[in-house]
């Protein structure tokens, strides 16, 4: 079988660490018999400086008929960041109905933890977020620019449809896991309408679910929990904004946002999902060949997973393992000094 898949090396690192991830792709599907036509895309921050456009008009219609998108990372000096987002990402995550953030988060052996006493068992965990509406709407405007009565207005909107579907996916992913809980993210002391709403549908999720444990925090506390008592989450869904912010939380407890992987997922498989490790394009360290490869690897297998090819994806995670938890060909961010072709070679050769 031969999957489509559309790369998207994007900016930074993302050029660098993306090619680690094919390579490791590839060494999994020798060996299990799957094979991939990769087609590769130049749109970045970089062409938008050149040319003032993310992707090109038509760039929807270029991705649709791949099975998935295989994404670096995007961000470029001089380029304001939510030109990046709102040009090439959301643009794909909302016309592909990628209604779903998932992000895994575990403490692997032989990494570190910035928490004092906490190890692999304490910190496994997977992050739900909203991914099509919620806080990041372009709903809103500005008035009275440059007077002293100047103002802004940003709205959120939450459906019953979006609220329903992922919070119905949290549930379903906790009835595959052995802890079966579910938490929800809230803030419905402060933000009195959305949020009340959404602690309803999720109320009214849960009923669905009698077997599945559920609990309920308001955001501010919950990042603390996550600080001071991350063994007590296991799936925890939350609305685009605060999902974004404990999905960089949660890899930050693990160890490093460098082995974070990530996918934005349409469940029903009518479109083509997109996966990007949660790192950014790191300007700072792009062109050094230092970037920590593991997130984007990682991000491969949850693809192979979406793809069909579960076998192949466990292969891929059990190599970043061992190669992890060995300890010798780390980058600097785990404590090494290795680059970054040296550690998608080593995995690959774990496959």
């Amino acid at each position: 079988m031969t999957h489509r898949i559309a790369v998207i090396p994007g900016d930074g690192i993302g050029k660098e660490v993306l090619p680690e991830g094919i390579r490791v792709l590839e060494a999994a599907g020798r060996r299990f018999g799957v094979d991939f036509a990769w087609t590769h895309f130049d749109w970045s921050c970089e062409v938008y400086a050149r040319t003032g456009r993310m992707m090109p008009e038509d760039g929807l219609e270029q991705l649709r008929r791949f099975e998935a998108i295989y994404l670096g990372a995007v961000g470029f000096p001089g380029v304001p960041d939510h030109v990046s987002l709102w040009g090439l990402l959301i643009p794909i995550r909302r016309g592909f109905h990628q209604y779903v953030n998932l992000r895994p988060v575990r403490l692997l052996r032989g990494v570190r933890s910035p928490l004092a006493g906490r190890g692999p068992a304490d910190i496994d965990m997977l992050i739900v977020r909203e991914n099509n509406e919620g806080e990041y709407s372009e709903i809103g405007g500005r008035l009275y620019r440059d007077t002293p009565e100047e103002l802004a207005v940003q709205q959120s909107v939450f459906t019953r449809r979006g609220c329903d579907r992922v919070i119905r996916y949290a549930f379903e992913l906790a009835k595959r896991r052995p802890r079966r809980h579910v938490t929800s993210a809230t803030k419905s002391n402060g933000i009195i309408h959305s949020m009340p709403y959404w602690d309803e549908r999720f109320a009214a999720m849960a009923r669905q679910y009698p077997d599945i444990k559920t609990s309920q925090y308001h955001i501010d506390i919950l990042t603390a929990h996550f600080v001071q008592h991350p063994d007590w989450f296991d799936v925890v869904v939350a609305s685009n904004l605060f999902g974004d912010i404990l999905s960089d939380l949660g890899p930050a407890i693990a160890g490093s946002i460098g082995i974070a992987p990530g996918g934005n997922i349409n469940p029903e498989k009518e479109y083509p999902s997109m996966f990007e490790p949660v790192h950014g394009s790191a300007p700072d360290i792009a062109g050094k060949g230092i970037a920590n490869p593991i997130a984007q690897i990682w991000t491969g297998a949850m693809m192979l997973e979406h793809l069909g090819h579960p076998e192949a994806a466990q292969a891929v995670v059990g190599a970043i393992e061992r190669f992890v938890e060995e300890g010798k060909g780390l980058t600097r961010d785990l404590g090494g000094t290795a680059g970054t072709e040296d550690v998608g070679r080593a995995i690959a050769k774990l496959i």
